[in-house]
């Protein structure tokens, strides 16, 4: 059944006129007419079974039928990372991690960050897009691009995977919380940024023996997380 984001829909309405975009996909490119079925999701753990009403290219209506409520609880993975200078990298990063079950990404802005600016408009569709291919009810939240130094002090406690030298547990065996992983750029966070994040509660780990591109790392990360909740869940 063809999936479409709603945003603004609530389990209260009777009836829902789609954005112009998806509007023309629903009408234009799939060619769906009255009464075919689509389904609805408004990011925020709601979906919706609706019947096409008022078949049209820029305002498409719909019929709400029924209502679910996704029941299963959604851990928190919370993926910081710092955004790699091909940005096709990095949607590539959002797209998977959200197929994995990311719930929050926050760029962050490091020292040897290969990047420092960042629209974040397209990896907005790319997690939109992301979502309603893996028939997911939650967007993940995308935090705009942070320092560290900033990052690290308001968001207390999690952990922090990094190259340099030290003793440091695998982190699939070390998640005792749902604190955010920090992954850095290619250059690898600095010494005072690993001690800034030490201060501040976070927890060195390593990903593996391999060393990975940042959003492969970030990736690897995700899976952990994942795998993690999911065996706490069961």
């Amino acid at each position: 059944m063809p999936v479409f984001y709603a945003p603004d829909i609530e389990p209260t309405n009777k009836e829902y006129i789609l954005s112009e975009e998806e509007s023309g996909h629903a009408c234009r490119v799939l060619r769906l007419t009255e009464r075919d079925h689509i389904e609805l999701l408004n990011g925020r753990g709601t979906r919706f079974l609706c019947r096409i009403v008022e078949p049209h290219a820029k305002k498409c209506k719909v019929a709400v039928e029924q209502v679910f409520l996704d029941e299963h609880p959604t851990p928190t993975i919370h993926i910081a990372i710092a955004p790699t200078k091909n940005m096709d990298r990095m949607e590539w990063f959002a797209e998977k991690a959200t197929e994995i079950g990311v719930t929050h990404i926050t760029l962050i802005e490091c020292r040897n960050s290969e990047r420092k600016q960042v629209k974040t408009e397209r990896l907005e569709k790319v997690l939109i897009s992301a979502m309603k291919q893996s028939n997911r009810s939650l967007l993940p939240i995308l935090q705009p691009l942070i320092s560290f130094k900033e990052f690290v002090q308001q968001q207390k406690g999690g952990y922090i995977a990094h190259c340099h030298i030290g003793e440091k547990p695998f982190l699939y065996k070390a998640i005792t919380i749902d604190g955010p992983v920090l992954i850095g750029p290619e250059g690898d966070f600095t010494a005072d940024e690993i001690e800034l994040a030490l201060e501040n509660n976070y927890l060195p780990v390593h990903l593996g023996s391999n060393r990975l591109r940042t959003e492969t790392a970030g990736l690897y990360a995700c899976m952990q997380m994942a795998m993690r909740a999911n065996l706490e869940i069961k």
